[in-house]
């Protein structure tokens, strides 16, 4: 019992002297040592995304506007008019507004700025061009869709995370800033 084999010695430690090959474990790159996230709170989430609404509705609304189509009512053989509202150029500025400042301006809108939140994919670091479009086109195509986009912001009431749709697909939290 007074001797141990190598063979014994159990796993090699960093500080064994041993001829092992070890290395340390790859350091978190983009994430500096702190305290855990925290999840940013859902109300202050809704007044942030309430005050971003309003921003792109007032730089987004001078390029808004309504016509008069005509069309054909063959129930009545006669042609009717149907009001038409142009709002493509107002959904480009309003996406473009979300995913410019969340990709480039520290994951945050004016509204998330106000608020003290920021958007970060789920290990906590910045949050990348590409994801940022994700999560804003997946948000508009649900807007655009009748009622879905309700169902993904009640997302952030149910799930664990609080995350909508658009942040489980792009696989992104919205934290304390």
């Amino acid at each position: 019992m007074g001797s141990s084999s190598p063979d014994d010695a159990g796993p090699p430690t960093p500080d064994d002297s041993s001829s092992f090959p070890w290395s340390p474990p790859p350091p978190d790159r983009g994430r500096e040592a702190g305290p855990p996230i925290r999840l940013g709170g859902r109300w202050r989430r809704l007044f942030a995304g309430i005050l971003d609404i309003v921003i792109v509705g007032i730089i987004s609304s001078p390029f808004t506007y309504s016509t008069v189509t005509t069309a054909w009512n063959p129930d009545k053989n006669v042609f009717v008019q149907i009001p038409v509202q142009h709002t493509l150029l107002a959904s480009v500025i309003g996406f473009l507004y979300y995913w410019l400042l969340t990709a480039f301006w520290n994951g945050q809108t004016l509204g998330k700025k106000l608020f003290g939140l920021r958007v970060v994919d789920v290990s906590g670091r910045k949050v990348g061009v590409g994801q940022a479009a994700i999560r804003e086109l997946v948000a508009w195509v649900l807007y655009a869709t009748c009622c879905l986009g309700w169902i993904n912001l009640a997302f952030i009431l149910f799930t664990r995370n609080k995350q909508a749709i658009h942040d489980m697909a792009a696989k992104t939290l919205v934290v304390d800033a």
